[in-house]
């Protein structure tokens, strides 16, 4: 399977001069609109071609945990997916994938009936003990098997939207990587059906939105 290099310049969109002050009057209009849409490009943004992989994180499962080892959704996660669901209708989606856990595939069901099962965007191997989550899986295993399933799913879709739905643990750690952060150092955790939308063409990765939960907002 086809691995990117992290680290050097490659990653980075663009490189800035800081200044004291911007004088605008010494640009001309043309100037600056081009130099805006040279920034929005290196971030792909508004880039012919780009495909969006949409990462969901299942929604909620806290009903009946008791020796459940694959959990269903709970009441509270059945109304989460269906929120999710609400928001996406209106989106050319090309295609839903799932993790095989049956709180995401209970969660892509409610956005399509045509859902690719992808075993490696499962969570990571853990345990559960004195109240703490004990990782049992190097983040590296599961930034590099994250990577796999996008690759995968860009290859089949490319210019166009995936959705996702994954665990919260894999698409940290595939944000970490996104970003160019060790693992573990960005401090920021992914909701009941948040969304992350990570931009790629070719061999670049942009993070578009992280952990966004608008659906979930109370409607006045």
């Amino acid at each position: 399977m086809r691995t990117r290099a992290r680290s050097g310049s490659s990653m980075v969109p663009t490189r800035f001069t800081v200044t004291r002050s911007v004088d605008l009057s010494l640009a001309s209009t043309e100037d600056i609109t081009q130099a805006m849409r040279s920034l929005r490009h290196a971030y792909l943004i508004d880039v012919e071609g780009v495909t969006e992989i949409w990462l969901v994180r299942h929604a909620d499962v806290y009903d009946g945990l008791e020796g459940v080892p694959d959990p269903p959704l709970s009441r509270l996660g059945v109304d989460q997916a269906a929120r999710l669901a609400r928001r996406l209708q209106q989106l050319e989606i090309r295609a839903v994938y799932s993790s095989p856990h049956q709180r995401a595939l209970q969660t892509a069901e409610a956005l399509s009936d045509r859902i690719a099962i992808e075993p490696r965007l499962a969570e990571a191997r853990a345990r559960y003990a004195a109240g703490k989550v004990q990782i049992q899986e190097s983040p590296r295993a599961v930034i590099q098997r994250m990577q796999e399933a996008v690759d995968l799913a860009v290859a089949a879709h490319s210019g166009g939207r995936v959705v996702m739905v994954t665990h919260g643990i894999a698409i940290l750690n595939y944000l970490c990587d996104v970003l160019q952060l060790a693992p573990g150092t960005l401090r920021l955790f992914p909701d009941f059906t948040s969304i992350s939308v990570v931009r790629v063409k070719g061999d670049r990765r942009m993070a578009g939105s992280m952990c966004d939960i608008a659906h979930l907002e109370p409607v006045p």
